[in-house]
């Protein structure tokens, strides 16, 4: 798809403060602007984004489906080779919908490091103590993000609470507990307890199902790149808006195996699809809200600097102050460490000249996540309004205000002081 033209003669210009920026969307534009340099770091960062997230996918559903509820769940982050040969569902010759012209098992770079590491060949337990490894915290942060805002709309989050959810996991749970009469008894005395456990796992799958999508959309759209075939920031962006559309409705499911046996925890026959029970709300939780990274920032709750509704939050990739996220320990940070292993060369060069050497690499690799972040988000919000709105050539000037209305809306959300949509359309952001 190319970038439409304004109709200029159609509608007076926007007097909203990113003015320059809505006018950019309703000709068919991203909110970040359309440059060879904004398109390299963006790419770049999806492919270093992919690998890691082919880890992510599969240890989530591995975590939901198979640790589901020990008490001691040492070795979750050490996935099986049974996952790492899952079949990717949007991968390989075998797939549903073959987005990504790759493998559907484990990606090749990945299996490369897990062997090897940053340092060397050892144990996989010695890997793990000295944290030379894919960082799954950070997963595990976006899935308790999700968890903790909750009720971001669509039907997953409510069946949670439904007599039926808490019944399918009664089931698994005594299944899963049956040879532990010790963790029966604890049960029987805190029983929503263990459901919110379960709630959490169910939580663990949606995420998983949802980045098993977007790992091969990045993959294809760093390949199509190479090739010369994504060419400017909107063909990225309406890229990511076909793809959304055409996965929009594959299932949101969590089944669990214990002893050989499926327990359907929510079946695929519920209908919950990926658009609006997973995507939407990830979007909304780890884009937008997530919380106040500790250790960065104290906030006095009482005096207001930490919002009362949960709504209101804005601390997600989209606001975040780089500089003090990029520290150990932090969400973000934890993500640039794994992205950092997998950077195409072109990114590696444009950082060597653009750094303050090795040590800034990944406050640099956060800046342009952020980018990134932002087309994503642009993404969406073109996909919102192709669903719910008109045409951006729709020849109706009344159909043309609504859609800019609702640009207007989405916007609005940026015009808080720490929003970083002023920052990245400059090239001098780094």
């Amino acid at each position: 798809m190319t970038t439409a033209t304004l109709p200029q003669t159609k509608l007076p210009p926007s007097t909203h403060e990113f003015s320059e920026i809505i006018h950019r969307l309703e000709a068919g534009g991203a909110m970040l602007p359309d440059t060879p340099e904004n398109l390299m770091q963006i790419i770049g960062i999806y492919k270093a984004y992919a690998v890691p997230m082919d880890f992510y996918w599969r240890d989530l559903l591995y975590i939901a489906e198979q640790v589901f509820l020990n008490p001691l769940p040492f070795f979750k982050y050490f996935i099986p080779k049974q996952y790492l040969d899952l079949h990717n569902h949007y991968a390989g010759d075998d797939a549903d919908l073959r987005i990504w012209r790759g493998e559907a098992t484990a990606h090749p770079e990945l299996l490369a490091f897990m062997e090897t590491g940053e340092t060397k060949k050892m144990p996989k337990l010695l890997h793990h103590l000295w944290h030379d490894r894919v960082n799954m915290e950070f997963a595990e942060a976006c899935m308790q993000a999700m968890l903790w805002h909750r009720d971001m709309g669509g039907l997953f989050d409510p069946y949670l609470d439904t007599d039926e959810y808490k019944a399918n996991a009664d089931k698994a749970i005594k299944a899963y507990f049956k040879k532990n009469p010790m963790m029966m008894g604890l049960y029987k005395l805190f029983p929503d307890l263990f459901i919110e456990q379960v709630r959490m796992m169910s939580y663990y799958s949606n995420l998983g199902l949802f980045w098993e999508v977007m790992a091969p959309v990045f993959f294809e759209m760093s390949d199509l790149y190479d090739e010369g075939k994504i060419t400017s920031v909107p063909e990225a962006m309406n890229f990511l808006v076909n793809g959304i559309f055409a996965i929009a409705g594959r299932p949101i499911y969590h089944h669990v195996y214990i002893d050989g046996e499926c327990y359907e925890i929510i079946p695929k026959s519920k209908g919950f699809m990926w658009l609006y029970e997973a995507a939407l709300p990830y979007v909304e939780a780890v884009f937008y809200r997530t919380a106040p990274f500790r250790g960065t920032k104290s906030y006095n709750a009482q005096a207001k600097q930490v919002p009362e509704d949960q709504n209101d939050f804005h601390y997600g990739i989209l606001y975040a102050d780089i500089f003090p996220v990029g520290t150990a320990g932090i969400p973000p940070t934890l993500l640039m460490q794994d992205m950092l292993h997998f950077l195409p060369p072109y990114l590696v060069e444009y950082y060597q000249k653009h750094c303050r050497g090795e040590d800034d690499m990944l406050i640099q690799l956060a800046n342009s996540f952020q980018r990134s972040m932002y087309c994503v988000t642009s993404a969406v919000i073109q996909a919102l309004r192709t669903a719910l709105l008109y045409p951006l050539d729709d020849p109706n000037p009344k159909h043309l205000m609504a859609n800019r209305q609702f640009f207007e809306a989405q916007l609005d959300r940026f015009k808080r002081p720490e929003a970083r949509l002023r920052n990245i359309q400059s090239s001098n952001y780094r």
